[in-house]
């Protein structure tokens, strides 16, 4: 496996360093996702995939060698996965299997980072590994290993002026001193811890205390000295009691104290139930029954909370998401909605131009053909009545027509014509077709009757299309069928174009 061969200086069979090109590569964009923070967030029941991201984020440069060497003790050393991280290490530096080799690894680790350049210029970095190192020396019980570590790292806490670190891990080497049977310089050690921490209102300081205090405690069990850790733990409660009544007087901004109420909360709940905890063994084992069952009690009543509280946050986190969710879906709903509106819109002056340019070409063709029509009557009208461009006979009948206004009967027809005019019908035909533009009898009455129509649209605009129609011998349908048919154009439209030109 490719990320898998990318091992720690030392960690691997011949303890060789990595090539240089793994720490020239330039990082990409999609490097992202190999960080230390993302090993971290999955180590603790996935150590496998957290030592595979971290070698990842070694290569690609998002971390240094020191931190990868780091994040790797912190993944050996605190997975729950203890038998996995045990076969892990095994495999990586090629040697036999064996219990609680993790932790082997996280002291041989330690011990070549106290030798690099980032650590030996650095306490900072000296007080992380240290307290790694002890922690898995304690691990293995090897007590002498652990003390030494530890000794190391309360000189570090001297050197950075933090004193409170230094009395933690005195502490620690009181705990070492009492398992190794130097047991009254270890309780004196613990005592004197006790006493500089107690009655003082800082959290790190009430922190430092718990601890001192939890490490007395283990010892005095081991030695069935029960009796003794019952002010141990009470005090332990008396000061959370404290605390959480005046968290502000406690507040020193150390970055162990809890960030907000709900951690505060939960720190309170934590040790406070390891505390009754420890009072529920020692009165047990004393045999006080009913001091038992009151703390018992207790401990039931903190877990009550804890699990209310648990579902409770647990709500509120599924009401936040709840909350998030709708408002992106109203955000979606919002933007789908503009983006509609303003299609909307579009489609709209699109259409509305699309309108306006087809009124306004209807508008140029509608006066083009009112001017034909004008020029039209006005040709008619003053064209002189030759034999060359219509029969004497034809002309008298289209004057008869006009001037008796035989058109105004809706049924004038072809026999009425022949019978008025004393013409057969064959001869009446021949003379429509070879000296008339219309192709028939029928059709030259309509041609005379919109003839009429115009001069009545032109000359007297209060009368109405209907009435018009009436005038000249049709109804109003068969008027605007005819003169759209000959002209292109309704005779309402023609009006409207003869009052836009101003003529009467």
């Amino acid at each position: 496996m490719t990320v898998m061969s990318s091992l720690m200086p030392g960690c691997t069979a011949g303890g060789s360093s990595k090539n240089d090109s793994d720490h020239q590569r330039v990082v990409q964009p999609t490097d992202t996702m190999y960080t230390g923070q993302k090993a971290m967030a999955v180590y603790d029941y996935q150590p496998e995939r957290a030592l595979q991201i971290v070698d990842s984020a070694e290569v690609v440069g998002n971390v240094n060698e020191f931190k990868a060497d780091f994040i790797r003790m912190r993944i050996f050393g605190q997975t729950q996965k203890g038998d996995l991280a045990d076969s892990l290490v095994a495999m990586r530096n090629n040697v036999p299997l064996k219990h609680d080799i993790r932790y082997e690894n996280v002291i041989r680790i330690g011990e070549r980072l106290l030798e690099s350049d980032s650590a030996k210029v650095s306490l900072a970095q000296q007080e992380n590994v240290l307290e790694m190192m002890v922690y898995a020396a304690r691990q293995l019980g090897r007590s002498e290993q652990a003390i030494t570590f530890a000794r190391q790292l309360v000189d570090v806490c001297h050197q950075q002026g933090a004193e409170t670190e230094a009395l933690r891990n005195e502490a620690e080497i009181g705990a070492l001193l009492c398992a190794q049977g130097q047991k009254e310089l270890g309780f004196a050690k613990l005592d004197s811890v006790l006493a500089l921490l107690d009655g003082q209102r800082k959290f790190n300081e009430l922190d430092a205390l718990i601890i001192a205090s939890k490490r007395k405690m283990d010892v005095l069990a081991n030695e069935c000295r029960y009796l003794e850790t019952l002010p141990l733990a009470q005090r332990i409660i008396d000061r959370l009691d404290d605390y959480e009544l005046h968290p502000e007087t406690y507040h020193d901004g150390t970055y162990r104290e809890p960030q907000d109420s709900a951690d505060r909360a939960d720190y309170i709940q934590f040790y406070r139930s390891q505390a009754n905890g420890r009072m529920t063994v020692a009165y047990a084992v004393l045999g006080q029954q009913q001091d038992m069952e009151e703390v018992y009690q207790q401990i039931e009543h903190t877990v009550r909370d804890a699990t209310a509280r648990e579902h409770i946050a647990r709500y509120q986190t599924l009401e936040k998401e709840m909350l998030r969710k709708e408002a992106e879906s109203q955000n979606r709903l919002m933007t789908l909605v503009a983006v509609g509106s303003i299609s909307a819109l579009l489609i709209v002056l699109a259409f509305a131009c699309f309108v306006m340019f087809q009124r306004r070409s209807i508008m140029r063709k509608n006066r083009a053909l009112t001017q034909l029509i004008t020029q039209q009557q006005t040709a008619l009208q003053t064209r002189p009545a030759s034999p060359d461009l219509i029969s004497e006979r034809l002309r008298q009948i289209e004057e008869r027509i006009l001037s008796e206004r035989l058109y105004q009967n809706p049924n004038l027809g072809r026999d009425d014509i022949c019978k008025m005019f004393n013409i057969r019908r064959d001869v009446l035909n021949k003379l429509i077709n070879e000296h008339s533009e219309a192709t028939s009898v029928s059709n030259l009455i309509n041609s005379i009757r919109l003839q009429e129509a115009c001069r009545l649209l032109t000359e007297q605009p209060q009368m109405t299309v209907v009435a018009i129609a009436e005038e000249v011998g049709l109804n109003t349908r068969n008027l605007r069928r005819l003169f759209q048919s000959k002209y292109g154009m309704t005779p309402t439209e023609y009006r409207r174009e003869l009052a836009a030109k101003g003529e009467p």
